[in-house]
């Protein structure tokens, strides 16, 4: 991606752990465009952090429609919903297809 490509992302985060993390590393890594942000260009704004509302991601096909309106064209799930030393999201699959569903790019991944 070169620098005058925009895009707009957005993160889907565990709401378990988000109890104890407050996200300072998707922030990190997407502010220094390092591992999964790599390949934004400057221009690409993250527009939207949220978490999945509890098992069973009960929020995010809402969310989802919800982002829509602000042409979201990336969604990431952040490295805590997909790393063995956190609780293991027993619905990432469902989450999986129902962002792939909306239309969105998914990324799997943040800083890890």
């Amino acid at each position: 991606m070169t620098d005058d490509q925009s895009k707009r992302i957005a993160v889907i985060r565990c709401d378990i752990v988000s109890e104890a993390c407050p996200g300072v590393g998707c922030f990190m890594a997407f502010n220094n465009r390092k591992e999964y942000f790599k390949e934004y260009g400057s221009n690409t704004e993250m527009v939207a952090f949220f978490t999945c509302g509890g098992c069973s991601g009960r929020r995010i096909h809402r969310l989802l429609k919800s982002l829509g309106k602000f042409k979201v064209d990336v969604v990431h799930l952040s490295s805590c919903m997909q790393m063995d030393n956190y609780p293991k999201c027993p619905h990432i699959e469902e989450i999986k297809r129902t962002v792939r569903n909306a239309g969105m790019e998914l990324v799997e991944g943040t800083h890890h």
